[in-house]
């Protein structure tokens, strides 16, 4: 990917967790509704690769949504700020986004789908937070602010550009650079080609998760356990010496809490060019991974001869 544009301040703007995190809560709610709705009419893949939401030129999308004969999508527009419906005999709906409770959204976005002639029964309760609020229940959490939200999915265009150019050097099983709505992180993993030994105790969500050898790395906007707005890259199962490994850039840390590397978005933000500072923290931890892990590189790796 080229400088010069691709590293300009707005598409790499200052994105504080505090200055939005009740923006963030409610926002997070949101796409999981949306996201639910698509875990729940879409066949089981690998991993859970049907449950992530997609970046787009304007905010988030479930792509393509079967529904006996028809198809429908859902999408976040942050540029209008709205959600969207399109099914494929014409019908367009849409829910402004603003301030408004989770529970009157959930409503709101229920009535939109039936109208639509969309029947569709999802899990109430959020997963992935702490203390969860049914969606149809939780009046805490009401806060929208679109400039926060651009300045998201502003950064979100930027790390989704920058995680396909790393995933286009790999020619093993990758997964697609997806946004998984339950952690609220964008995402791309590698897979070494073999089984993972079982997780002692996992449950069958993690079992399938992890069921292979993987290298992640993806974007947080801030997460429990990081103060701020950060990239991680991990190794599962963990080869030995990993935690040890020297990573680039500098800024990079292993987190002994998290068992992550991680790379906050600040410290991206001031290097001369950010593109190139979050490829070489991908690939620096991918090829910690892949090493000492002894992956098969020459079989699964673009040859750059």
């Amino acid at each position: 990917m080229p400088h010069g544009l691709a590293d300009q301040p707005e598409c790499w703007p200052a994105l504080a967790l505090d200055s939005w995190k009740d923006t963030y809560a409610t926002l997070h709610m949101w796409t999981q509704m949306v996201g639910k709705v698509r875990l729940r009419l879409t066949p089981l893949l690998n991993h859970w690769w049907n449950v992530p939401l997609y970046v787009t030129a304007r905010g988030l999308t479930t792509s393509r949504i079967p529904y006996g004969k028809r198809a429908f999508e859902l999408w976040f527009d942050f540029i209008r700020h709205r959600l969207v419906l399109e099914t494929n005999d014409g019908i367009v709906k849409t829910i402004p986004l603003g301030p408004r409770s989770v529970a009157e959204f959930y409503q709101e976005f229920m009535r939109m789908l039936r109208s639509a002639e969309i029947e569709v029964k999802i899990w109430k309760m959020p997963v992935e937070i702490p203390n969860p609020i049914p969606f149809d229940q939780d009046r805490v959490h009401a806060s929208y602010d679109p400039v926060a939200v651009e300045k998201l999915w502003r950064i979100l265009l930027s790390v989704d550009a920058v995680l396909n150019q790393f995933r286009a050097g790999f020619i093993g099983k990758s997964s697609p650079v997806h946004f998984f709505w339950g952690s609220f992180d964008l995402a791309v993993t590698r897979f070494s080609g073999r089984r993972a030994p079982e997780r002692p105790g996992a449950d069958a969500i993690t079992r399938e998760a992890y069921s292979h050898e993987v290298s992640s790395v993806g974007f947080w906007p801030g997460s429990v356990g990081v103060k701020d707005a950060a990239f991680y890259s991990y190794a599962a199962p963990e080869p030995q010496g990993f935690k040890e490994a020297r990573v680039r850039p500098d800024a990079a840390i292993n987190d002994k809490q998290l068992n992550e590397f991680i790379l906050m978005y600040e410290d991206l933000r001031k290097a001369e060019s950010p593109t190139t500072a979050l490829l070489e923290f991908c690939q620096s931890t991918y090829d910690a991974a892949a090493s000492l892990g002894n992956w098969d590189r020459k079989e699964l790796e673009v040859s750059r001869s």
